[in-house]
């Protein structure tokens, strides 16, 4: 998604993806990586199977296997994730919670089905 692109709602992908933009909502890319490049600012959740970050974002980060904060990013919110990087000159305001992996995959594919049957209900 290029650098002038705003997304508010919810963004789902199935292969890796690239936010150059602004995203405001849930993004859930499990079983592939999402990378916020330096000009990318999300408001919301990710789950993933590697997240990177270079720009912004405020919310959880779920990733099954890594989360990797880079120079110059800035990340609030909690961090749940088997390996957690952060690099010099990140900043990050936030908890990283590994042990509690699972459960918060629970939780976030549970909510996830109930947006599903919300929205299939009011088509």
């Amino acid at each position: 998604m290029g650098k002038t692109v705003v997304l508010k709602g919810e963004l789902r992908s199935s292969e890796d993806i690239t936010l150059e933009g602004r995203v405001d909502g849930p993004i859930t890319c499990e079983n592939a990586a999402v990378v916020l490049a330096p000009t990318a600012i999300v408001t919301g959740s990710i789950i993933a199977r590697d997240i990177t970050v270079f720009g912004r974002i405020a919310g959880q980060l779920v990733a099954t296997e890594r989360v990797t904060i880079r120079r110059d990013a800035e990340v609030t919110g909690q961090v749940v994730s088997k390996r957690f990087v952060l690099d010099d000159d990140a900043l990050f305001n936030g908890r990283v919670k590994p042990q509690h992996l699972d459960a918060v995959l629970g939780i976030a594919r549970y909510e996830q089905r109930k947006r599903d049957a919300a929205a299939t209900a009011s088509t």
